[in-house]
């Protein structure tokens, strides 16, 4: 039997109750592997660490793989939400515990249908999306070993947009995204006497500054990029002058070329602000993680979005520009050589998003891995639900 709008949404809150950092989501998987058993899938469970994988074949026909990741951040929740995080310091600040739940209602419906489609289904819930570790770690452990190659690969997204809107793009959907960590070295002193060191909060800031100037200055209006750091440390008492300083920063792209020519730019910008300063070593830049492009495949996306637009009306399918977050789902389509489409769903409530649009303070919004980010339960956990479905089902029904 499909589950009940009411026990779809106590699993929902469950989830947003127990949050589990990348590679931890032992209780969640656990959750996920039991409505999928429940539900009548054969379940493989600890694949990449704590992925799970369900198998349901109902005949000859084709392969369609869903996938929801099931991380959360190490973000303290200020939602004063009923059914807030109870871990301190950690929050479901994505909308995880929504694609968790999406996932959930979408396979008891589509095995509780089974005399309307013939094929496979291949429901994938992944680990360590926020550290682009996940679905590599899935491939690494065998993934396309151990399970029937998809003829298509189905993701989507709760983001700040009306709820029960359905966002949708061919070819790149999410950035490209590459973190680093910069050490810089200087030569520390007291405070008093500044001209016995090479100050590298100095030399950090000037760093920093710097770096702004690569898409304000070395990017083409028509190009895009994102150079944001997120993380500046040096120094532990006011009157001491370190010996280091670290950085810690993340560059969006959707272009390779962009993408070599940012990188490129950075290192430049951090050597040549250190032999500035004199500083006494060269400073070491060392990759954190990288996501790569997700692209939509044409096909696919012509397919889905006919079959969207039918079960939803043209006004709720709605054709969005590139984003700048970023995503490993990517890796499935690109590495198991399967078109793959990635969509968005809408998760504000529309008359906040209305308003806050007619006044100019749409940026105001908690977005995605804001502390005050809380999807509306309703009609997101439906629309997730229903999205999921339709999109199978345009290649299971056939």
């Amino acid at each position: 039997m499909p589950t009940s709008a009411s026990d779809l949404e106590e699993f929902y809150k469950d989830v947003h109750r127990h949050p589990e950092l990348s590679m931890q989501e032992r209780r969640t998987a656990e959750l996920a592997a039991e409505r999928l058993t429940s539900a009548g899938f054969d379940v493989t469970s600890g694949i990449g660490g704590t992925g799970v994988v369900g198998l349901l074949t109902n005949g000859d026909g084709p392969t369609v793989m869903l996938r929801a990741d099931m991380d959360a951040l190490p973000v303290s929740e200020q939602t004063e939400l009923d059914y807030a995080s109870t871990v301190d310091g950690v929050m479901h600040a994505c909308g995880h515990d929504m694609h968790v739940a999406w996932l959930a209602g979408a396979t008891a419906e589509l095995a509780a249908s089974q005399d309307t489609w013939h094929g496979t289904l291949l429901a994938v819930f992944q680990p360590a999306e926020e550290t682009a570790a996940g679905a590599q770690a899935m491939i690494d452990d065998g993934l396309f070993d151990r399970f029937p190659k998809p003829d298509v690969i189905l993701g989507q997204h709760v983001m700040p947009a009306p709820a029960g809107s359905i966002g949708v793009r061919t070819g790149v959907i999410t950035s490209a995204a590459d973190s680093l960590e910069i050490r810089l070295f200087g030569r520390g002193a007291h405070g008093s006497m500044p001209e016995a060191s090479v100050d590298p909060v100095v030399m950090a800031a000037a760093v920093v500054l710097r770096l702004q100037t690569i898409v304000a200055r070395e990017i083409a209006p028509a190009q895009s990029a994102v150079v944001t750091v997120g993380v500046l440390q040096a120094g532990t008492k006011e009157n001491v002058i370190p010996d280091t300083a670290v950085i810690k920063l993340n560059v969006r792209t959707f272009d390779e070329g962009v993408r070599r020519h940012v990188l490129e730019a950075i290192a430049r910008i951090v050597n040549a602000e250190a032999q500035a300063s004199g500083a006494p070593k060269h400073p070491q830049i060392t990759p954190l993680d990288r996501y790569q492009l997700v692209r939509n495949d044409p096909a696919v996306v012509d397919r889905v979005r006919t079959a969207f637009r039918e079960h939803f009306g043209d006004e709720r399918v709605v054709d969005i520009p590139p984003i700048s977050a970023s995503e490993d789902f990517g890796s499935f389509g690109s590495e198991w050589q399967a078109p793959s489409m990635f969509w968005t769903v809408g998760g504000t409530d529309p008359v906040v998003y209305r308003q806050a649009k007619e006044s100019g303070r749409l940026a105001e919004l908690p977005t995605n891995h804001n502390p005050r980010f809380a999807p509306v339960i309703h009609p997101t956990l439906e629309t997730g639900v229903e999205t999921f479905v339709i999109a199978a089902s345009a290649w299971l029904a056939a």
